[in-house]
């Protein structure tokens, strides 16, 4: 873990002079597999990043982001919601000035977990792993240097969920959003 920091701290100091700050909001729609009788739901993310040039059509994307993640019962009324802090480090290809492709490893720290339903809320933290780590892949558009569109998908790589019967289930998200760049 210390590892993942010191090579992220050691991108962004590198890149301290050129790089762009900015914030993003949006909506997730996450699912768990090989999680029995669940189907997507509705989540958000937000966040902040800060973008880097490394060459002159790559760049790299570090960002801290809030991210409600989970599933709701198939046929039910009850919800899994997992909300992570998450630490996506997206490695981008900048094909034009306004569009980009990206891919990067995401890491999540979960601060909360609950199950919903029935008219009942149960802490549910003590049977969801702490730590996860995911792949993104991704797409950009900025309209204006300021705003853009952003889409990512997040497979997830590890067991999210303690003791489920031997199954590995896994976080899988949809995002879409807003990005807005502080220009200089």
């Amino acid at each position: 873990m210390k590892k993942i920091f010191l090579i992220g701290a050691i991108a962004l100091c590198g890149a301290i002079n050129a790089q762009t700050f900015g914030a993003k909001a949006g909506m997730n729609i996450s699912s768990l597999s090989n999680f029995d009788g669940s189907k997507s739901k509705v989540g958000l993310n937000a966040g902040i990043f800060m973008n880097a040039p490394l060459a002159a059509d790559f760049s790299i994307q570090p960002e801290l982001l809030y991210n409600m993640k989970g599933a709701k019962e198939s046929g039910g009324d009850g919800t899994i919601n997992i909300d992570y802090i998450s630490v996506p480090v997206m490695f981008q290809y900048n094909a034009t000035p306004q569009f980009y492709l990206e891919a990067g490893p995401e890491f999540g720290f979960v601060v909360g977990s609950k199950f919903k339903g029935s008219g009942l809320s149960v802490d549910f933290k003590d049977g969801t792993e702490s730590f996860d780590v995911g792949l993104g892949l991704g797409a950009g558009y900025y309209f204006i240097p300021q705003l853009g569109l952003t889409a990512r998908y997040v497979a997830g790589l590890m067991n999210v969920i303690k003791d489920n019967g031997g199954d590995s289930v896994k976080n899988n998200v949809f995002q879409v959003g807003l990005a807005y760049k502080f220009v200089k």
